[in-house]
């Protein structure tokens, strides 16, 4: 056969073969969704053996999957009694699907496989960098073995300060201090929100050397695994920082301050609530409750009895939660920051976007937007429906579906009073909201379409 017959079948047969790989493997979104559910599944299973009740009966199948899916997109929201309805085992598995959900399941996936077999191929550096949002790709195998060690540092630091206090100041044997405070140490960095116990943390209502370590740890499990290792590299040099970083920090100080000040205010004098503690554990509470609702999920006065003015601050606190790449939900506050610039840059009638001396790509614009209008819709959609088939109000509901979608945990308490199907729809909006809309959306996207054409412009009138 003639030279040019040879490369001329070589050709064609590279290009039958690439379409069929790269249509399995060009999403890594797609296949952190499929092992998602898988994981959710499997949990779901493991919860309704008997082994992880106490009444060794097992959960029923809605319990369970709501349960595995809150732990497992680290929201918090619970239909069940985790401290009383599960035993050790049930405890074991709550803990190792939050451990999961924060750590992500690729990167977990990463460690498992570099560790087994030492090899560390670039389709697995996409599926990591498409898990923890990181902006290169050469250095994965690093950037995954520093996640893991700032995991196990920081959780290990929350650890070691509140189970002492729990230990000596609450009268709690050894054992279970040591069991309660690794299971919430775990929990809050991850901003789980879940606790062992039935009031989540309003027994501890008021005490720094519980709250504090609790609040801060959510504050650095949320705020994004770039960005911490950022702050570690160059924490005394502010120039150098990326423009994500700045907008970060920038942000999220804002709204930490913002949030802590006016739940304090609001709630000062509500005698349900900070009322008739003394000043300085109103301030603490404050504190707590302007941190949690960006994603922690835990509670330490009754949430259900707060001014409807300062759950409205709540909500809008849940609905934008933390930093990309953490542990929290939300739209995240880079997301916020564009958007405030995007208006900002309107207002001064500028046809660009411009931030800490640097322009913002149209993409970043486009994107945002499209996180926030699908954000919103989710939420939307999803309390007029419940509005509709539960005898609930529109505060309790929408505070409920909010939590859901922000994968906070924070509840006025209707969720076990919810329908069966009722709980599985804020189970799915836990799913859509811990992945993100945006990606959840092109996850299930069959392919990709490329426009080759462009059609005329024309300009609608708007306002």
């Amino acid at each position: 056969m003639p030279r040019r017959a040879l490369w001329s079948t070589r050709r064609v047969r590279v290009h039958w073969h690439a379409p069929r790989e790269s249509r399995i493997w060009r999403k890594p979104a797609r296949v952190f969704l499929l092992a998602f559910v898988t994981v959710d599944l499997v949990g779901t299973g493991l919860l309704m053996t008997p082994a992880a009740t106490t009444d060794a009966e097992g959960l029923s199948f809605v319990e369970a999957f709501f349960t595995s899916t809150s732990a497992l997109s680290v929201c918090g929201l619970s239909v069940i009694d985790i401290g009383g309805d599960l035993n050790a085992f049930g405890h074991g598995i709550v803990l190792v699907l939050m451990q999961i959900g924060g750590l992500g399941i690729m990167t977990l996936a990463s460690l498992l496989g570099t560790a087994v077999i030492h090899r560390f191929g670039l389709r697995m550096q996409l599926h990591v960098q498409a898990e923890t949002r990181s902006l290169w790709v050469g250095d994965v195998r690093e950037l995954v073995s520093r996640v893991a060690a700032v995991f196990l540092v920081l959780q290990g630091a929350t650890f070691a300060l509140i189970t002492p206090r729990m230990w000596l100041g609450y009268d709690m044997p050894p054992g279970e201090a040591v069991y309660s405070g690794l299971f919430h140490a775990v929990s809050a960095f991850n901003n789980a929100g879940m606790s062992l116990y039935d009031d989540s943390m309003m027994r501890f209502s008021g005490d720094p050397f519980i709250l504090l370590p609790l609040a801060f740890s959510i504050i650095l499990g949320g705020i994004g695994l770039p960005v911490l290792l950022e702050l570690r590299r160059r924490l005394g040099t502010p120039r150098a920082w990326s423009l994500h970083t700045k907008l970060t920090v920038a942000t999220t100080s804002i709204l930490f301050v913002a949030g802590a000040l006016l739940v304090t205010v609001m709630e000062w004098d509500n005698p349900a609530t900070l009322g008739e503690m003394d000043w300085w554990a109103r301030i603490t509470d404050g504190f707590f409750h302007g941190v949690v609702p960006r994603s922690g999920g835990f509670n330490a006065v009754d949430t259900g009895h707060m001014e409807d003015a300062t759950l409205l601050v709540t909500i809008m606190l849940m609905f934008v939660g933390n930093g990309s790449a953490g542990t929290a939900g939300g739209i995240k506050v880079a997301t916020l920051a564009v958007i405030f610039l995007v208006v900002l840059a309107e207002v001064r009638a500028q046809d660009k976007v411009h931030v800490f001396g640097r322009r913002l790509p149209h993409e970043v614009v486009r994107q945002s937007l499209s996180l926030v209008f699908l954000s919103a819709t989710a939420v939307a959609v999803t309390t007029v429906l419940l509005l509709r088939t539960t005898p609930f109000g529109f505060m309790p509901v929408l505070f409920e579906v909010v939590s859901a979608f922000g994968v906070v945990g924070l509840s006025t308490g209707i969720t076990p009073d919810l329908a069966p199907w009722a709980q599985s729809l804020l189970a799915l909006l836990m799913v859509a909201g811990r992945i993100g809309p945006v990606t959840f959306v092109t996850a299930l996207a069959f392919r990709d379409r490329l426009r080759r054409y462009d059609l005329a412009m024309e300009r609608p009138i708007i306002g």
